[in-house]
Formats: structure tokens, C-alpha cells, sequence
């Protein structure tokens, strides 16, 4: 600052230091101008241009510390690291928790056809109108297209992919309960821990495969071999629907009574049952029935 002031009278050279310390840059060059009028010398217009830059510097750094709180200031929270790992960390624990919830049974989607819960509280028939009832009123509350959330980095909204899991779970637990030889198997599943369509389905229908239920197995399938219309099968349909209803009630007492044994043979048999409807309903004149077993 004294190379600026040399030469200058005291007077001019307290001015000039006034002028370089303040941020109005105007106003140092009015009052600069009008001393050294005073003493004869060059006015602030005329001095070398350090001399001006430097008496503007306070001004402009001022100013840039201004624009650049205000700039943080508007920038919204997210962008902010703490914010940003806080916004995460909740987002990871609020999914963590919802992973490690156990989605609802099966029953309990449909309260309104089947409020008294599964067997042995509950019967094991069930009124598949009402059940098909209920399922479409549940599918239309949850149907993806209807849910908004906030986006997440697949393009995909954390609500419609939720809604979308929903809706799975509800098409699988209908199709479930409304077959009886499903829902018998969902049942020895979460009831007993007897998984009939797993790895052990061979070892237990192998053990409660009896000769008579084969030799019908057997018959049906050349039955449905040798017919040469589809009218011909309708004696074996309506058999077949009996043995069917049959095995319905003897699956309701089984359960009922906590009977894990009973209720194995008879979901083994309605098995074979249900393999010989869907033949029957996928037959062709000319073709090979398939029914596994």
C-alpha cells in the first residue's frame, strides 16, 4: 500500500489509504479525486490501473462470498454429502426391514371369503366364487398402474414396484387356494413341513402309491388312449369329478384333525385325480395322453 501513497502529502495519503481499505469503489474515487485536486496532482481517473483494481479487490471479494452463500443457500438438501448419506442410509434400513418381513399367508389376503384362517380354525373347502370375488377386488386395489411413488435409479417408482410384488403374491396365493390339490399342498407345507412339490414329492407319493390307485391311473390313461371323440370320455369325467370331491372331504377331515399322514396319501391321491382332468381336457383324437405322476 505505501508504493501507492508515496509522494502523495499527508493529507492525500490518508485519503488513499481510506480508499484501497473500502469496498465502495465509487465512492473512494470521488473522495480520492476530489484531494488530489486539492494538491495538484493526477485525479483517480488518471491513476495507474493497479492502483484502481487494487482499491476494487475488497468490493469484488465481498461480493463473490455473498453470491456464493446465497448460491448454497438455494441449492437444495440433497445435494448436500451429509444429507445425501443420511437420505440413503434411511432408505437401506427402511428396505432391510421390509426384506426381512414375512409376507402375509395366503389366507389372510382374503379376510371377507375366508375369515376364519386355514384349518383346522377354518375349513379346508372353499367357495371359489367368493374367493374369485374378493381376488378381483384385491388385484384392482393394488394394480401397479394406479400406484406413484418417487423414482429410483431403474426409471422404476419404489410404489409401483411394490404394487407390482402385491399383485404377484395375490395372483399366487388365488391360484393357490382355489385348487385343491394346491391348497393341500401349501398346507402340509407351512402346517407340517411336508413339500409334496419338492424333492421329497417322490419319496412320499412312492410311499403312499397303492396298487388299486395305480391300476385306475392306468385305466384312465388308455381310456382316454383309445377314444376317438371327446364324447366318449365323459363317463371317465364324471368318475374322475368324484373321486375329486371325494378327495376334498377326505383332505378337510385330515386337517381338521392334525392328521399330517392322512392328509399326505390323500393330497398324493387327488395329484394323479387332477393329472387325469387335464388329460382329459387336453385331449386330441391321435395324440398320446401325458399324465405324470
Amino acid at each position: 500500500m505505501s508504493r501507492y501513497t508515496h509522494g502523495l502529502c499527508a493529507s492525500c495519503a490518508r485519503q488513499a489509504r481510506r480508499a484501497l481499505l473500502t469496498s465502495d469503489a465509487s465512492l473512494s474515487m470521488r473522495s480520492f479525486s476530489s484531494t488530489c485536486r486539492k494538491a495538484r496532482l493526477q485525479p483517480a481517473s488518471q491513476l495507474p490501473r493497479r492502483t484502481v483494481a487494487a482499491a476494487a479487490l475488497p468490493a469484488f471479494a465481498s461480493q463473490t462470498r455473498s453470491l456464493t452463500q446465497s448460491a448454497h443457500r438455494r441449492l437444495p438438501a440433497s445435494t448436500s454429502a451429509p444429507a445425501a448419506d443420511t437420505s440413503a442410509s434411511t432408505t437401506s434400513s427402511a428396505q432391510a426391514s421390509k426384506l426381512s418381513q414375512k409376507p402375509p399367508s395366503y389366507y389372510d389376503l382374503f379376510p371377507q371369503t375366508l375369515p376364519q384362517g386355514p384349518p383346522p380354525a377354518g375349513p379346508f373347502h372353499i367357495d371359489e366364487r367368493a374367493l374369485r370375488r374378493e381376488f378381483l377386488r384385491l388385484q384392482a386395489a393394488a394394480h401397479p398402474d394406479l400406484q406413484q411413488g418417487s423414482s429410483s435409479s431403474s426409471g422404476e417408482t419404489t410404489s409401483t414396484r411394490e404394487a407390482g410384488a402385491a399383485s404377484a403374491h395375490i395372483n399366487e396365493a388365488f391360484r393357490t387356494l382355489k385348487s385343491p390339490l394346491l391348497r393341500a399342498q401349501y398346507l402340509l407345507r407351512e402346517r407340517f413341513g411336508v413339500d409334496l412339490a419338492g424333492d421329497e414329492a417322490g419319496a412320499v407319493a412312492g410311499r403312499h402309491a397303492d396298487p388299486e390307485l395305480l391300476g385306475a391311473v392306468m385305466e384312465a390313461r388308455e381310456t382316454i388312449e383309445e377314444a376317438r371323440a371327446e364324447e366318449e370320455l365323459e363317463p371317465l369325467r364324471r368318475e374322475n369329478e368324484e373321486r375329486i370331491r371325494l378327495g376334498e372331504e377326505a383332505l378337510g377331515r385330515a386337517f381338521r384333525d392334525g392328521d399330517a399322514e392322512a392328509a399326505a396319501r390323500e393330497a398324493v391321491r387327488m395329484r394323479y385325480w387332477v393329472n387325469i382332468r387335464e388329460g382329459i381336457d387336453a385331449w386330441e383324437e391321435g395324440r398320446e395322453p401325458v399324465l405324470q405322476h
